[in-house]
């Protein structure tokens, strides 16, 4: 087992068929909520920073000498946007001392954002991954992953009537 593949992968995530991207970020739900109960929002953007330096080395590692800088099974990046993602809710949760499933909606919100965002690449998403390196391949996912948080953000305000 290489760390690298181990990493990029999310725990081999990635191989799951069909839409290895959709597995990754539906993996990352699970570990966020890990994160979060144990170590709040503060928790989630530490690690996620750290998942994304990690992920830009594992994505140089597993794509080097390859002509695909983006491999489908290389889903790291959807961990880290999908944190983004979910941002709002795990802050909201943690600022209402309310369980964090009991925000469940806006769990399903930042996925189905954040999937829309990451799929449909316009704007700086897909300038990010046209940059045809780890980089970029890491820094999509992280726009995208802004994008749905203020989806969510904009979803949750309608949905509390503000």
């Amino acid at each position: 087992m290489k760390l690298s593949t181990f990493i990029a992968t999310v725990a081999y995530s990635g191989h799951l068929r069909p839409a290895p991207g959709t597995w990754g970020s539906l993996a990352s739900l699970p570990l966020a909520w890990l994160v979060a109960y144990w170590t709040g929002y503060i928790g989630v953007i530490v690690l996620g920073v750290i998942a994304f330096f990690v992920g830009v080395w594992a994505v140089k590692v597993e794509t080097s000498g390859k002509d695909n800088h983006d491999p489908s099974e290389i889903v790291i990046d959807e961990l880290v946007g999908q944190w983004i993602a979910l941002l709002p809710v795990i802050y909201g949760a943690n600022m209402m001392q309310a369980d964090l499933l009991a925000l469940w909606p806006g769990w399903i919100t930042a996925f189905v954002l954040f999937r829309f965002f990451d799929i449909t690449k316009f704007g700086p998403i897909g300038w990010a991954d046209r940059r045809n390196d780890a980089v970029g391949v890491m820094l999509d996912d992280v726009i995208a992953g802004v994008f749905a948080a203020i989806g969510v953000l904009g979803f949750a305000a309608l949905a509390h009537g503000l």
